[in-house]
């Protein structure tokens, strides 16, 4: 039975953008192995690879032997030089990141900033870096999609941050104002749910379909939600909003905030930073003087919100029942010296009298950079023939 051109079109277009996202989130793969993956043939396998090659997205080596009789497969790979820019705003730093195809940090600048910066402030630091970058580290690179992690409520579809009360930013354009300072499409987005997709897709929580993931970070206490496989975002795009909750005491000399403060006033990374003398500290650092530290004050203050960010955690594992907690930011440098202790703290709390796994984020201090750039890329990753031929406007060495 013949097959409509049309209708033929559409195939090869979703073949293509089916085969290109097998590679980004999976990484080189075999042709043998494409092939039994997306259930194609060989043929078909050889043409879709050529064509992605033609379009600059994927590269072919040689491959190993894969104990058959043969030449062996060849290996197809993410290009490198596609990246989109990953953005992340907080009250005392912007942290801008250029992320390949192939998943890789390429370029990374971290801006401090003493005042809180402005939405128009943000486009302007975002188009310099990339202005800059593509002087040096991305002069040969195409560049498709700008991803903001914001800490605050973002309506997605508008690219505006309807509400951001740390950075105190409220009804803010923040994609149509990069956008227009830079020349390449931007998408805006919650930088908890980032931070989920990034561990679900391709961290902690790969392949588990009912995750919660807990992000910390100078501006409190965000969370995003996998359920069913799917990443949450609620009515209003406010699921997972975890450090607004308020928090529970087993002892009330546990208290540091007011009474009705929220979790995230009193699991606080400022309150750390602090404690510890280190303000403006990025989370490796945090990380590394908390396992070094042997200040007994210190040393109370992270057994104070250990038992604090315990009780939250159950209390969503009783409303949720997931699989998997991952715990990202500050959280992490909270928990990570005895992740059991952790756990059992939590379980004694829980309603089956068990916890799921608890994790410390696998993407590190990447995490919401990656979950952004995911969103830069999904444009092309769900049509790389129509994605790509517009790009060469925005690959000009040319400042914005």
């Amino acid at each position: 039975m013949s097959v409509a051109p049309g209708t033929a079109e559409l195939v090869r277009r979703a073949n293509l953008a089916r085969m290109l996202v097998a590679v980004h989130r999976g990484g080189p793969l075999s042709r043998a192995a494409l092939t039994a993956e997306l259930g194609l043939n060989r043929s078909t396998i050889g043409a879709l690879t050529a064509e992605l090659s033609r379009l600059g997205l994927v590269a072919e080596t040689a491959g190993a032997a894969e104990g058959r009789i043969g030449r062996p497969s060849p290996m197809v790979a993410a290009r490198p030089d596609v990246v989109a820019i990953a953005v992340n705003p907080e009250v005392d730093a912007v942290t801008i990141a250029a992320v390949g195809l192939d998943r890789r940090v390429h370029a990374r600048r971290r801006e401090i900033t003493t005042a809180l910066i402005s939405p128009e402030g943000l486009a302007e630091l975002v188009a310099a870096t990339i202005a800059g970058w593509r002087g040096n580290e991305l002069a040969a690179a195409s560049v498709v999609g700008v991803g903001i992690a914001v800490p605050g409520l973002v309506q997605p579809a508008d690219g505006l941050v309807v509400h951001a009360p740390h950075l105190r930013w409220t009804d803010a354009p923040v994609a149509d104002l990069v956008a227009a300072a830079t020349g390449i499409p931007t998408t805006v987005g919650n930088d908890a749910s980032y931070g989920a997709l990034a561990e679900h897709l391709f961290g902690s929580a790969r392949g588990v379909d009912d995750v919660i993931y807990l992000n910390g970070g100078a501006s409190g206490i965000g969370g995003g939600l996998v359920v069913g496989g799917v990443l949450a975002g609620g009515a209003r795009g406010l699921a997972g909003e975890f450090g607004h909750n308020p928090a529970v005491f087993e002892d009330a000399a546990d208290r540091r905030a007011g009474e009705r403060a929220a979790l995230e006033d009193d699991v606080n990374q400022h309150r750390l930073v602090t404690a510890l003398g280190l303000p403006g500290a990025t989370d490796a650092e945090l990380r590394t003087a908390l396992n070094e530290t042997a200040n007994p004050a210190v040393v109370d203050e992270v057994r104070r919100q250990r038992r604090i960010l315990a009780a939250a955690v159950a209390g969503a594992v009783n409303i949720l029942d997931p699989a998997v907690v991952v715990l990202g930011g500050f959280l992490a440098a909270l928990v990570e010296t005895d992740v059991d202790e952790f756990a059992a703290a939590v379980a004694r709390r829980t309603i089956a009298g068990s916890a799921p796994m608890v994790r410390i984020a696998g993407l590190g201090d990447d995490r919401l950079l990656v979950g952004a750039a995911e969103t830069a890329f999904a444009a092309l990753l769900a049509d790389p023939v129509g994605t790509m031929a517009p790009v060469a406007s925005t690959t000009d060495p040319t400042p914005a």
